[in-house]
């Protein structure tokens, strides 16, 4: 199958895609994965199907109206469904498909590696403000 980068009509086939070429669609595939909140949700899902008010609750700091946009993008994207019960009120609940699974490890991976680096990243920046503070003399 030939897929059509949303921009510019240009064929992406798998000799083509390239996520460092600016037209290549891969690279909106990148944005959404890389979301903090697709990475969070994933992994609020990781334990099997969810509520709206279960996810919101594991994902602290997340609006209504974004994790709203994040579950559409991620159930647009396939990566999740989204099922309806005919209950009153209605029940709805959110799950990983096979294909939303094949990105919990990597995105475990990845807020593994954040929590285990951020005293570092935070002694980074501590001492790259310390420095920055200072004025530079230009190189002659």
């Amino acid at each position: 199958m030939t897929w059509y980068n949303t921009i510019v009509d240009t064929p992406c086939t798998s000799d083509t895609r390239d996520v460092y070429l600016r037209q290549c669609p891969c690279r909106e595939v990148l944005d959404m994965v890389a979301s903090k909140w697709t990475a969070l949700t994933i992994g609020a899902l990781e334990d099997g199907p969810q509520r709206f008010g279960e996810v919101r609750r594991k994902v602290e700091g997340i609006t209504q109206k974004m994790l709203t946009q994040t579950l559409r993008t991620l159930t647009r994207d396939g990566l999740i469904t989204r099922t309806v019960y005919p209950t009153v009120p209605l029940r709805v609940d959110y799950e990983l498909t096979p294909l939303g699974r094949s990105l919990v490890a990597p995105l475990r991976a990845l807020r593994d590696w954040s929590e285990h680096h951020i005293d570092l990243i935070q002694s980074a920046r501590v001492e790259y403000d310390v420095t920055a503070d200072v004025e530079t003399v230009p190189v002659r």
